[in-house]
C-alpha cells in the first residue's frame, strides 16, 4: 500500500505535491492545514487521515478535527499528532508509526522498532528548511519510507 504523508501546508497545496501523491491509497496530514480546500483536494486522492496543527485550532472549519489520532495502516498501529511534544510518555507498546510535523524539519528515525516520521513542511519555505512530504509503501512485514523534495 502507498500512502503519502503531508503537514504543514499552511494554506498552500503545491501542485507538485498532488503530483507526488498521486496513486497513494491513503493520505496522512500532521496539521497546521490552513484551509478546507486542502483536505478536500487529498481526500479525493485517497482516504485521510489528519490532525490539526496549533495554526489551526483557532480556524471554525478545523474544530472537529482531533489532536490526536490512532489508526491503523496496514497492520501497524499509529500515532499521528502534531507536534512531537504531544506524543504521549510513555507510548502504547504497539504503536509502530509516530507522524508529527510541527518544526517543518523532516525525519525519517528508526528507534527500535518504531518509526518516527515527520515529512517536513510541504507549504511556503520556513527560513532555508526543504519543501518536502514523505511517502510510505507499506507491507504486512515491512514500512519502507522515503522523502520526496517538492522544490530544490
Amino acid at each position: 500500500m502507498k500512502v503519502g504523508v503531508i503537514s504543514d501546508t499552511h494554506g498552500l497545496l503545491r501542485p507538485e505535491a498532488l503530483t507526488a501523491l498521486q496513486g497513494c491509497e491513503r493520505i496522512i496530514h500532521a496539521g497546521d492545514i490552513g484551509s478546507p480546500d486542502i483536505l478536500d483536494a487529498l481526500a479525493s486522492i485517497g482516504e485521510l487521515h489528519v490532525v490539526r496543527g496549533n495554526n489551526d485550532l483557532e480556524a471554525e472549519w478545523a474544530g472537529h478535527l482531533a489532536d490526536c489520532l490512532q489508526f491503523d495502516l496496514g497492520g501497524w498501529p499509529v500515532l499521528l499528532v502534531h507536534d512531537i511534544a504531544d506524543v504521549p510518555a510513555p507510548l502504547e507498546p504497539g504503536v509502530r508509526l509516530v507522524t508529527t510535523g510541527h518544526s517543518h524539519k523532516p525525519l525519517i528515525e528508526w528507534r527500535g522498532e518504531r518509526l518516527y516520521l515527520n515529512p517536513g513542511s510541504a507549504g511556503r519555505r520556513r527560513f532555508k528548511l526543504p519543501v518536502t512530504l514523505a511517502l510510505l509503501e507499506v507491507s504486512e512485514q515491512a514500512i519502507e519510507p522515503r522523502l520526496v523534495r517538492l522544490l530544490e
